[in-house]
């Protein structure tokens, strides 16, 4: 059985792996093991931990801040375990100051996270896509950045800046600001809130050979551009963090209507998944392998 630790690095291996290839382009996000097993089956390869998702999904509440450390590293190591792929995870801010970004960047390695992304919002955060941000000085994301580098202990383990003052200072400043996470040793940059083609077009020619990372939010402030014409601007992780969670939730409210209006599923039974099938994502297959196996040996030892 491979140890915890030896999984965690092949997991940050691999994913630097599949950057160096050029990818892996489009990585939709989880709130649950459920969702990323799905996610996974589907054929991307890596799941993205949604701060924001885990916060409307588990606590019923905007994002906003709410979420501990504690909170969302369970969630990872959770989802980290439930998949085989490599697992990219949303830290917010730190959780703190540079003291917080240290013990986040280990409990997530310990997680088994692949990498993470830190921002430069002031805390209590706010999501990318809100209005009213506060962003920190670039100064002191510098500190939560360092802090963030020193506490890796896997070299492979991805630490992607991410700077959201292109809603607060304006695009010229973001841009400034992505430079100096990169010169102090960023993995990667997240310049979160391009408001058109070329803005992104800018900040694909901007860090040219950086492996960057776009946000498509639906219906929001970004652009939802094809993967192909993103990749083809340099962005190498294109995150739809939340589009799963919309998803699910619209067929949710959807198939609920009709179970309460009909009194019944039956008319919903070629839109649902199968029972077969959920068992079988599940791994119950798996499990009862396992239990009838493990009966079978210890008989035979005993006997």
């Amino acid at each position: 059985m491979t140890e915890p630790g030896n999984k965690r690095i092949a997991r940050t291996t691999q994913l630097r792996q599949i950057l160096a290839a050029g990818g892996p382009g489009i990585v939709p996000g989880a709130t649950d093991c459920f969702t990323a097993r799905l996610i996974e089956q589907a054929g991307f390869p890596v799941v993205y931990v949604t701060g924001g998702g885990t916060a409307n999904a588990y606590l019923g509440a905007p994002d906003i801040g709410l979420v501990t450390l504690n909170e969302l590293a369970s969630q990872v190591e959770r989802i980290a375990d439930a998949v085989s792929v490599p697992v990219i995870a949303d830290c917010d801010t730190g959780f703190g100051g540079v003291a917080n970004v240290r013990r986040t960047v280990r409990a997530y390695e310990r997680a088994g996270a692949a990498g993470l992304h830190i921002e430069d919002q002031l805390f209590p955060k706010r999501c990318g896509h809100f209005d009213g941000k506060s962003v920190v000085p670039a100064r002191e994301m510098e500190y939560r950045l360092q802090a963030a580098l020193d506490a890796r202990t896997d070299p492979d383990f991805l630490i992607i800046a991410r700077t959201d003052a292109r809603a607060v200072e304006g695009f010229d400043a973001a841009l400034e600001r992505a430079r100096r996470y990169l010169q102090l040793g960023a993995d990667a940059i997240f310049f979160e809130q391009p408001r058109s083609v070329d803005e992104l077009q800018r900040v694909g020619e901007a860090f040219r050979g950086t492996v960057l990372v776009a946000n498509m939010v639906e219906r929001s402030k970004t652009p939802l551009l094809p993967a192909d014409q993103l990749l083809g601007m340099g962005f190498q992780i294109i995150l739809y963090a939340n589009a799963a969670l919309y998803l699910g939730a619209y067929a949710i409210r959807r198939g609920l209507a009709v179970l309460r209006s009909a009194g019944t599923t039956e008319s919903l039974l070629d839109v649902m998944m199968t029972f077969g099938e959920r068992q079988a994502l599940i791994g119950l297959d798996r499990a009862d392998a396992y239990e009838r196996s493990l009966v079978e040996r210890v008989d035979r030892l005993s006997s």
